[in-house]
């Protein structure tokens, strides 16, 4: 074979890669389209009479916290006055060398209390009970710094109610957001998760921890993650539910059958990406048990959190999201072409190890084989715009597409100038930035790949809208 044959072959690898990886993407988005149609049907009924009436299972709300003195307070306010029947709020203070302690303190007049601990999970010391005195459904603990997980993990020591809700301290929830996760497990018996969409809550206007006013961010950081949030979940998740291979549960927001989770070990506190570990490793443990289950998604806008303003956090973000992929895919590796893990196993695996994982490698050396293959003459141009339109083409086709859906069914930036705006960065996105993620991806990989020791960094937040407007209630 000789260096022509070479170029030849890679030319054909790498425009192959792209036509199955969009093709796959298509496929998504169309499975997202009938699943929304057919969400939509079910809505429909909610104006009439409540078939379950009081059958709603009482939620445990578990809420870590590390360094969380700027948006701690706002958050607990905000759980406070969600609407739902029976609920706890137990805030996990995860050693936090800050005032986050003090802060809960004197916003709750939190008070120590004497209160049996369960340790069913294993996890870092637990010094402190706290209990407010003027909010009985609210408990606070304070541990010695063990990780996101290992505090998780103390919150389900802790928890009273069969279901546990996981939010992230920096979210901020729509008042209805129990009802809307908890749906499912009404629906269907099986259900053993849930997650909900996630959107960005960057330029958006917030009174006493709601969302009273959404808006765009000014940042073009944040602007061009409302697209990246838009594709991952209105047809990424999406399309994986129906299948039962949905295989993340954002950690900002997801509901689990407590005892489930402690059947599985709970969250495993070896990797930084907690929330995909547990969620891949119940469909492998459940599927190896033969039981009947089903991990579902939510679509509607229930949960807004915070995206980075700048380059260094953001990189950050994705490389510690790729090497939480490649955990929990490896931790998790039995669940691949299990005769009985079904979708899951048979296609949600292998897309995620082949595609999401080892994809970034395929897509860094493919722009840069085209680059220097065009400009040196190596290929025809014939060829390179084929590749450019299947990398970069269709890579519009998906951004402008997940808008779409978006427009169609919740439209949550009103107005036409945002809608304008929007599809601008859904167009703009893709010269450039998400070049850019699959270098940080690649980054990601390759220390995963080189056994270095993975950390979480720290993430600056701006925290605009945590100040609360109005007084305690």
């Amino acid at each position: 074979m000789n260096a022509q044959d070479v170029i030849v072959l890679s030319q054909w690898v790498f425009i192959g890669y792209f036509a199955m990886l969009n093709g796959v993407y298509l496929l998504l988005n169309l499975n997202a389209l009938f699943a929304l149609r057919s969400f939509f049907h079910a809505r429909r009924v909610d104006a009439l009479p409540k078939a379950y009436g009081e059958y709603e299972m009482p939620i445990s709300v578990l809420v870590p916290a590390f360094n969380e003195e700027a948006t701690i307070v706002a958050s607990v306010r905000a759980l406070q006055q969600l609407r739902y029947p029976k609920y706890e709020i137990i805030v996990i203070n995860d050693g936090s060398r800050d005032n986050t302690l003090e802060a809960l303190k004197q916003a709750f007049s939190l008070q120590p209390f004497p209160e049996a601990y369960r340790a069913r999970l294993k996890t870092a010391d637990i010094r402190h009970v706290y209990r407010s005195s003027r909010f009985p459904n609210l408990r606070v603990l304070d541990k010695e710094n063990g990780g996101k997980a290992d505090a998780l993990n103390a919150g389900i020591n802790a928890a009273r109610y069969p279901l546990f809700c996981g939010v992230d301290a920096d979210s901020v929830l729509q008042p209805d957001s129990l009802y809307r996760v908890l749906q499912p497990f009404l629906d269907d018996p099986r259900t053993v998760a849930c997650g909900g969409t996630v959107r960005i809550a960057n330029g958006c206007e917030v009174n006493d921890g709601f969302i009273t006013k959404v808006g765009l961010p000014r940042s073009p950081l944040a602007l061009l993650q409302i697209i990246e949030y838009l594709r991952a979940f209105l047809f990424g998740r999406l399309g994986w539910s129906p299948m039962n291979a949905l295989l993340i549960i954002s950690g900002a927001f997801g509901l689990f059958r407590k005892e489930v989770v402690i059947a599985a070990g709970g969250y495993a506190t070896g990797t930084v990406g907690e929330d995909m570990e547990l969620v891949v490793r119940l469909h492998r443990t459940l599927s190896k048990a033969r039981r009947p289950y089903r991990i579902t998604f939510v679509p509607d806008p229930i949960c807004w959190t915070e995206a980075p303003e700048d380059l260094r956090t953001l990189a950050r973000q994705r490389i510690r999201w790729q090497r939480g992929l490649a955990e929990s895919l490896a931790m998790n590796r039995g669940l691949a072409f299990n005769p009985r893990s079904g979708a899951v196993g048979w296609i949600a695996y292998p897309f995620n190890l082949l595609f999401e994982l080892f994809g970034p490698l395929l897509e860094v050396a493919g722009y840069l084989f085209v680059l220097i293959a065009a400009l040196n003459g190596w290929i025809s141009p014939q060829a390179t715009l084929a590749f450019l339109l299947l990398a970069i083409g269709l890579g519009i086709v998906l951004s402008t597409s997940a808008l779409l859906l978006e427009e169609l069914s919740f439209h949550m930036y009103p107005g036409l100038r945002s809608t304008l705006a929007l599809f601008a960065v859904a167009i703009v996105e893709n010269f450039g930035y998400r070049q850019l993620n699959a270098v940080w991806r690649l980054i990601g990989l390759l220390q995963w790949l080189s056994g270095r020791r993975a950390k979480w960094g720290e993430m600056r937040r701006q925290a605009k809208w945590s100040m609360p407007k109005g007084e305690d209630r």
